[in-house]
């Protein structure tokens, strides 16, 4: 069964860096990579929905087509077994506002001085993602997609930030970076009127733009919300970004889920576990909700967590073995994800993809499918997937390298304490004053450093690091995290 948009559309899939970025006179792309010839267009029968379902603080062992059996997720693994399992699934920070600022936005974060968590104070006008930023909301309207934000939001409290100001044309979730689950516990307090980060946590979730009184809990209102989109919205292309909080702190679980896990001794270990399955409840309800429908070949589905799992401050019970490190380093544990793809019928299925994709390839392959183009004010870092996917390039990689960069916690957020470069194999890595050098094909885990034995290539990387670290913001856009006691 096909929907009412049965015309035929001709969306050109083109496959080079910034996908869809239109030239202005006198400017060119930063860090251009080499130009493969463009495939062909491809005949499909209507614009593809696009849904992105991301998870926060998730680890990359804590899903079952990354080999994890203590937590079954069958449903998170229709999307891999369906379509693309991303070995090499990296975000662009290991910190949850900068990694949806990257996201949203396919590009940098660090070029327009999103470098840390933003303030939540509610007042601040500069505590949040940048005006001059475009989202895939954004780019998308003009091609005539319904777009929602379900979920966590965490891209500024101010009333300027607001998703219906940013692109979007719904609302179920709330702005700030984390919420209480339990919703009958939640109190009537205003996000403006917030004195707190405590307070924005207990607040009334919000829909549109007023905050409502609900009830439930929050995991299951979230899929509720999103199966009820798609089912309003079956008719026309649609943007769906469901952004679930799970597993991220405070650890609540209904007895529904925590009884699946009653063998599971460890606490907090069995209260995370209730999360992801909630969560994988959820996307279950929405891919059926696709079949009812026949829309599954026409959707494009995304999934992954927003950074790896916290071993250190907010621990949740995550794992991200066989990966060193967490939330907060820039070690594979801190940016290499769960990540998996799926557009039946279009990119075939169970790939288990090699090469390094990043999440900021979601906003050019949502832009490069519909042959949208962006100014190149906001030139993407992204690549459009689906040809990489599809076989049309080969083997080519869809990057030649990815950068990050993680400022220190200062007023002016401007010293750069943390970098690292990935090429291939190769990964630099800097804390500091030490740097380290790991070939990931041999040592997954980055535990031998062989920057003494490779020193040139060592400085290659970095230099390659210093190139793009120019051309990136050299302060801060946005009031961080201590401009609001709090926050």
């Amino acid at each position: 069964m096909k929907n009412a948009l049965t015309r035929p559309v001709v969306l050109a899939l083109t496959g080079i860096l910034a996908a869809c970025t239109v030239p202005e006179t006198g400017t060119a792309n930063a860090m251009p990579q080499a130009v493969s010839p463009a495939p062909a267009p491809m005949q499909l029968e209507r614009k593809p929905n696009i849904i992105v379902i991301l998870t926060d603080d998730q680890g990359y062992a804590d899903v079952g087509f990354n080999g994890s059996t203590e937590i079954p997720t069958p449903n998170i693994d229709r999307i891999a077994n369906e379509g693309v399992r991303f070995d090499r699934g990296y975000v662009s920070f290991p910190v949850c506002g900068p990694s949806r600022a990257g996201l949203l936005t396919g590009r940098y974060q660090s070029r327009f001085g999103y470098d840390l968590n933003a303030s939540e104070n509610p007042l601040d006008t500069k505590a949040g993602l940048p005006l001059t930023e475009r989202t895939i909301a954004d780019v998308l309207k003009p091609a005539g997609y319904k777009s929602a934000v379900i979920g966590k939001w965490h891209m500024g409290n101010h009333p300027q930030f607001h998703p219906m100001e940013r692109g979007f044309d719904e609302f179920y979730g709330f702005p700030n970076g984390g919420h209480v689950y339990f919703l009958d516990r939640l109190r009537n307090i205003k996000t403006a009127e917030a004195e707190n980060g405590g307070q924005l946590y207990q607040s009334w979730l919000t829909v549109g733009r007023e905050q409502v009184k609900t009830t439930g809990y929050l995991t299951d209102w979230l899929s509720e919300k999103a199966v009820d989109f798609v089912e309003r919205r079956k008719d026309e292309p649609f943007f769906l970004y469901l952004a679930y909080n799970a597993p991220h702190t405070p650890m609540h679980a209904t007895k529904k889920y925590l009884d699946r896990f009653a063998h599971i001794k460890d606490e907090r270990r069995r209260t995370y576990a209730a999360m992801i399955s909630a969560v994988d409840d959820g996307v279950g309800d929405v891919l059926n909700k696709l079949d009812e429908h026949g829309l599954a070949d026409d959707t494009i589905v995304f999934f992954l967590s927003d950074n790896g799992g916290p071993l250190q401050r907010a621990v949740n019970g995550s794992v991200n073995l066989p990966l060193r490190g967490g939330k907060g380093d820039l070690f594979e544990g801190g940016v290499r994800v769960p990540f998996a793809m799926r557009w039946t019928g279009q990119i075939p299925k169970g790939q288990d993809y090699s090469h390094p994709v990043s999440s900021l390839d979601i906003m050019a392959t949502a832009a490069g499918v519909n042959g949208v183009t962006v100014p190149q004010s906001n030139a993407l870092d992204g690549v459009n997937l689906v040809p990489y996917l599809s076989g049309q390039m080969g083997n080519q990689e869809p990057h030649a390298q990815l950068f990050w960069r993680y400022t220190s916690n200062t007023r002016d957020n401007s010293k750069i304490g943390r970098r690292a470069t990935v090429s291939g194999q190769d990964k630099l890595v800097q804390y500091q004053r030490n740097r380290m050098l790991f070939d990931l094909s041999k040592d997954k885990g980055e535990q031998d450093n062989l920057r003494g034995q490779e020193k040139a290539k060592a400085d290659n990387l970095y230099k390659s690091w210093e190139e793009w670290n120019a051309e990136m913001a050299k302060e801060s856009a946005i009031s961080i995290f201590n401009e609001w006691t709090g926050s």
